[in-house]
């Protein structure tokens, strides 16, 4: 029998998403999101959900643009770092020793030391509540060589991602292969 946990925040998993932005003064910022993931695919689509109070709301307001960033699970600690500390009083580039590189296509920073890059401008914002979704039109994705599987595309295994857990405040490393997707439930 299922119990009620009435109407909560939390799906399972919730990925770590580290948005990169430019203020007015063209400072780097990062910042970790746990509410986002892939909204659209023609065009592609990414979409993530902030506070009107963050620093990084004014900055996609103001550029129109950002990255977002998947770290592996040796970076957990930056990750989280980059959620709990304000980029209006701490350049989080400079303590976490990440190199902010400005993007080809849009105006927003990215880790050099990151391996996994999605370049974003700004498609579209809706207010719901105390979040506004922002809309990213995804203009490239950017890999490390180093995480790359034979096809082409980044391996699980070598990238290593986190998730979160909301409820619990923990986070997660993947785990193991469970079967092949739009292939195993053939099998049905």
């Amino acid at each position: 029998m299922k119990k009620s946990l009435g109407a909560k925040t939390i799906i399972y998993p919730t990925p770590v998403l580290v948005i990169g932005t430019y203020d007015s003064q063209n400072k780097p910022n990062l910042m970790t999101v746990a509410w986002g993931g892939i909204c659209c695919s023609n065009p592609p689509c990414v979409a993530i959900s902030l506070r009107k109070a963050t620093y990084t709301y004014n900055n996609i307001m103001e550029k129109k643009a950002f990255t977002v960033n998947i770290l592996s699970e040796d970076m957990v600690k930056n990750a989280d770092y980059y959620g709990i500390v304000s980029g209006r009083n701490e350049d989080k580039f400079t303590k976490t020793n990440i190199t902010p590189v400005k993007s080809d296509l849009v105006d927003a920073p990215y880790g050099k030391e990151f391996p996994f890059v999605v370049e974003c401008k700004l498609f579209k914002s809706l207010e719901i509540g105390l979040h506004t979704q922002f809309i990213g039109e995804i203009l490239d994705v950017k890999a490390e060589e180093s995480i790359l599987g034979t096809s082409g595309f980044p391996d699980m295994d070598k990238l290593k991602p986190f998730f979160f857990d909301p409820a619990g405040s923990y986070y997660f490393r993947t785990g193991k292969k469970l079967g092949k997707g739009f292939s195993i439930g053939k099998e049905i």
